[in-house]
């Protein structure tokens, strides 16, 4: 009897570990989700191209290392926060509802915790592994972005100038972290990343507005606008980001090569929200949001081999 009992008992005992692995595994991608990963490495790349053009020719892997790991800690804490805060809204849109807190596979108190305690983490390791200037402008990002650009979604449509600095910070954090000051070149960074943001989110907002609106989020302005306005908004940046994009050459941190690269990129972003200005459909608006994608990584690429080029001629 005792044998038999042994033996049925053993099956069991051996499934629960086996029982036990999907789930970790699907806790840990709904927390992989919570740092928005897209995002998260855009992040990096960004800061990764500021890094090299803020340390004057001294480059080195390291610090690099310490200050992306940094940074990215802030970051995953603001996207957490962020679906923290907008968790009811969430639930609202068919593009946000699978989420890890409106699916319910995450508690509240969960996501809150994990994004005050990677923010925290983040703001700690660079103060004490990079400099001061690095940790006070990351910290920043965090509160302008889960803390005012959040709920500022459910009152004006002015949230995404507001969103659109912590969005634009990244750059200048690498460039800091590498030892540069607040000067122009860094402003010129911070820039074209401003400027860039808002025909990319004025395309995405026209193409979700229904589901915004419904969530009760003014991402545009009177949340559905007349026709035509979000695209001659989305130009209106645009242009701007044409004279802003040439600023590095003027200050000497890139050559001729960059600046015809931006300015010919530029004019196919500008193109294309004029098309979406004109015809304002779906198909022009997606037609902004992938030239936006290949804009971005290939002119700060563009910036940083040029620079390089110069720092070796």
């Amino acid at each position: 009897m005792s044998t038999a009992t042994e033996f049925s008992a053993a099956p069991v005992t051996a499934s629960l570990p086996t029982a036990a692995i999907p789930r970790m595994v699907s806790r840990l991608a709904d927390y992989a989700e919570l740092t928005k990963p897209r995002i998260a490495l855009l992040v990096l790349l960004t800061v990764a191209a500021g890094y090299r053009l803020g340390s004057a020719g001294d480059w080195r892997l390291a610090p690099l290392v310490l200050a992306s790991i940094g940074i990215l800690l802030v970051a995953a804490g603001s996207s957490a926060l962020n679906q923290y805060l907008e968790r009811y809204t969430d639930a609202r849109m068919t593009r946000t509802r699978t989420r890890p807190l409106p699916a319910g596979r995450l508690r509240p108190w969960e996501v809150l915790t994990f994004g005050l305690a990677s923010a925290a983490a983040g703001c700690l390791w660079l103060w004490f592994l990079i400099n001061p200037l690095t940790a006070i402008l990351c910290g920043s990002t965090f509160v302008l972005y889960a803390f005012v650009y959040t709920p500022l979604k459910r009152s004006t449509s002015f949230c995404t100038a507001i969103g659109a600095i912590p969005g634009a910070l990244p750059p200048v954090l690498g460039w800091t972290a590498a030892g540069g000051s607040l000067d122009l070149g860094a402003l010129s960074l911070f820039g074209i990343l401003f400027l860039w943001q808002f025909p990319h989110f004025l395309a995405i907002a026209w193409l979700y507005r229904e589901q915004y609106a419904a969530a009760g989020l003014r991402m545009l302005p009177n949340r559905i606008p007349a026709p035509h306005i979000t695209g001659l908004m989305a130009t209106g940046y645009a242009l701007a980001l044409l004279p802003i994009s040439l600023l590095p050459v003027h200050l000497g941190l890139a050559g001729t090569w960059y600046g015809v690269t931006a300015l010919a990129l530029g004019v196919w972003y500008l193109t294309a929200s004029v098309r979406f200005a004109l015809t304002e459909d779906r198909r022009s608006a997606r037609r902004v949001l992938w030239v936006s994608l290949f804009y971005l990584p290939t002119v700060l690429g563009c910036l940083t081999i040029d620079h390089l080029r110069l720092l070796w001629s």
